[in-house]
């Protein structure tokens, strides 16, 4: 499903992030990926959807060997992964509806199709009653709960979360975290970087520690420690 060999990612100051990582992620896992600040847990995210290109090493993802696609096979690659940010992303003009569609828009997917899978994916976030609502007229929750369901609209094999729960409060957080685990239920392969301890050691699941660009702790279902 995902897997990196011997993977090093250095940019252009200089910067080590990743130093000779080696990991594989199945199908249908759930994966916490925790560590220090500046550890390397961004990059070692953004190699999966293939923001950066390794350094040195393969990076394999469903079917993609990421190094190697062509450019235009990038969105082929990028239907497969959806991706969650801390800061939601959303498009501060469109509704909610819209900023769902959109992302189903730029793959052809047809006006009925759009407006089925909207509502659906509405559903599931429980959002359906405010579709017509513009991101600024939302909680933080609520936008972060809309940007979960643009990034599954397509339905992708795997759902990167950046720090999803990391504005929000803990009531709120709990509720993120019923929506992502139902979502890997349903098959997704769900890879959260987080720096949240509770969520961490109350809801189990594997624990992939990166500390200074090298995974130094790889548990089955870990809790929150960067001790080895």
């Amino acid at each position: 499903m995902i897997e990196m060999k011997d993977v090093t990612k250095v940019y252009d100051n200089g910067i080590t992030a990743i130093q000779d990582l080696s990991v594989l992620i199945e199908q249908g896992e759930f994966v916490y990926v925790v560590g220090p600040s500046g550890a390397g847990k961004s990059t070692f995210m953004r190699l999966i959807y293939r923001e950066v290109l390794p350094t040195k090493g393969t990076v394999e993802v469903t079917d993609f060997d990421v190094a190697k696609i062509k450019r235009k096979e990038i969105p082929l690659l990028r239907r497969q992964v959806g991706v969650v940010f801390q800061d939601f992303k959303l498009l501060p003009t469109l509704t909610v509806y819209e900023n769902i569609a959109y992302a189903m828009e730029v793959l052809g997917k047809s006006p009925r199709q759009i407006s089925s899978r909207v509502k659906e994916v509405l559903k599931l976030v429980d959002l359906e009653q405010k579709e017509n609502m513009l991101p600024n007229e939302l909680s933080g929750g609520e936008q972060q709960r809309v940007a979960i369901a643009r990034a599954i609209a397509n339905m992708p094999r795997v759902l990167i979360a950046d720090e999803p729960t990391g504005n929000l409060d803990p009531e709120t957080s709990k509720g993120i975290m019923e929506i992502l685990e139902h979502i890997n239920a349903q098959g997704t392969t769900v890879i959260m970087a987080t720096h949240n301890s509770e969520i961490v050691n109350a809801r189990k699941h594997r624990v992939i520690v990166i500390d200074d660009g090298r995974i130094t702790r790889d548990d089955e279902e870990g809790g929150y420690s960067f001790e080895n």
